[in-house]
């Protein structure tokens, strides 16, 4: 009898068969043939037995369905249920890897940092923002407690103290973060980040445009009242005297006018319902005129030339007369009497090129990066003098800005300044196009 075949049995009669085996041997062959031939048949049965449970053991050390071993009789039963349980569970697996890789390329996608840490701050996971945002690095800091990797003693109180439902703004790595805590699950907390330094900015950048030209509007104001105050109560006056006070009041009033446009002009540039309208702008005949305006500007205290080397470019005709008459001006404004001015417009590598070039006064190094915000002035006093309203360059900005354009400054303190303002090759005209 093949000893395997007695495992497709149940086990009650498996063992009748072995007995009734080791009774037939025992009857012919006497009592020791018969009690060796039932030991013999335990000792096979038995080590089918342990063979197939070192195999069991083998396999859950490393369970794969791919490897699970066949069977005969009752382990075939159990061999077939422990592969469709491990199949399930694969499945399950697969299923979980594919969302927690959805979920982490999800976080890693998103703006705002996300920390996630167990109950005692050691980092789990971060997404690339939270990295940017704290200075970790994932591979590097896992398994790390999170007070250990940023320090800053705010941080340090919001996690002594605990008050986790309102966030913490945060001074760090430059920048301005909105930090917040979330517990969730009973062994895990999220540290959430945002960004909050451009908002700030922003914040920090209405608050003093609303200042500053409050203030520039306050001051021709205070002057018109006062010279109407003096009207009113002294009408006797000379009439050299009011004349004086008139003009006075002329040049206040211009000077508001002006602040009033150019606030009006920034703000039609700013808005996304005004879109550029581009054109085939006459190069030539702006700067010509941007020349004239710039001469009687300067009434003959200074040297103006211009040099007109280049092609026509698509663009706003007058966007492009306000930002080149305001380089213009301010060379004219800050450059001293028998100074030169120097116009061109020429076709560089890069493309089109409009160079404003002076021999003014120059610009110190730590003022160029802020010469383009609203109302900055290198020197107050001397923009009140020249009837500047601090928006020029900040207008100039943005009409490049809307052209795809930049500007470069390149200044020495006592010896001038060149403004050269950069356009891309797309924005060249092409000699058949028409106007």
């Amino acid at each position: 009898m093949n000893p395997q075949l007695l495992f497709w049995v149940p086990a009650g009669l498996r063992l009748s068969l072995l007995l009734a085996g080791a009774g037939v041997v025992w009857y012919f062959f006497g009592i020791v043939a018969g009690l060796a031939a039932g030991l013999i048949g335990m000792g096979v049965a038995l080590f089918i037995q342990l063979h197939y449970l070192y195999r069991l053991a083998d396999w859950l050390d490393h369970p794969a369905s791919a490897r699970l071993p066949d069977g005969w009789g009752a382990w075939t039963d159990i061999f077939s249920r422990l592969y469709k349980l491990r199949r399930e569970d694969e499945k399950n697996q697969a299923e979980l890897a594919e969302w927690l890789a959805r979920f982490r390329q999800a976080m890693s996608m998103l703006p705002d940092g996300v920390v996630i840490m167990d109950d005692v701050l050691f980092l789990e996971w971060c997404n690339a923002a939270a990295e940017k945002h704290l200075g970790l690095r994932l591979e590097r800091d896992k398994g790390m407690r999170v007070t250990n990797l940023i320090r800053s003693p705010e941080f340090m109180d919001y996690i002594i103290l605990g008050r986790y439902e309102q966030p913490l703004t945060l001074s760090l790595r430059e920048r301005k973060l909105i930090v917040q805590i979330i517990p969730f699950e009973n062994r895990r907390q999220i540290l959430v980040t945002h960004d909050a330094t451009e908002s700030v900015r922003i914040e920090e950048m209405r608050r003093d445009f609303i200042a500053n030209a409050s203030h520039e509007l306050r001051t021709p104001l205070t002057v018109i009242n006062g010279f109407l105050e003096i009207a009113q109560s002294q009408p006797n006056l000379d009439l050299q005297t009011r004349m004086g006070h008139l003009k006075l009041m002329i040049e206040q009033g211009q000077r508001m006018q002006n602040l009033v446009e150019d606030m009006l002009t920034l703000t039609r540039l700013e808005s996304v319902e005004y879109p550029l309208r581009p054109e085939r702008v006459n190069i030539r005949a702006l700067l010509e005129q941007i020349l004239r305006e710039a001469t009687a500007l300067s009434n003959g205290r200074h040297k103006i030339s211009l040099s007109v080397d280049g092609p026509d470019i698509r663009g706003s005709t007058d966007e492009l007369r306000s930002a080149f008459g305001n380089l213009a001006s301010n060379a004219v404004r800050y450059t001293p009497e028998q100074g030169s001015i120097d116009l061109a417009w020429r076709m560089a590598e890069s493309g089109p090129q409009f160079v404003v070039k002076d021999t003014g006064i120059g610009i110190r190094p730590e003022h160029i990066s802020r010469l383009t915000e609203r109302f900055y002035r290198v020197d107050k006093s001397r923009s009140r003098e020249t009837q500047g309203t601090g928006l020029g360059l900040a207008i100039v900005k943005h009409v490049l800005l809307r052209h795809d354009a930049t500007l470069s400054i390149d200044s020495e303190p006592g010896k001038g300044s060149t403004f050269t303002v950069n356009f891309p090759k797309k924005a060249v005209v092409s000699a058949g196009e028409a106007a």
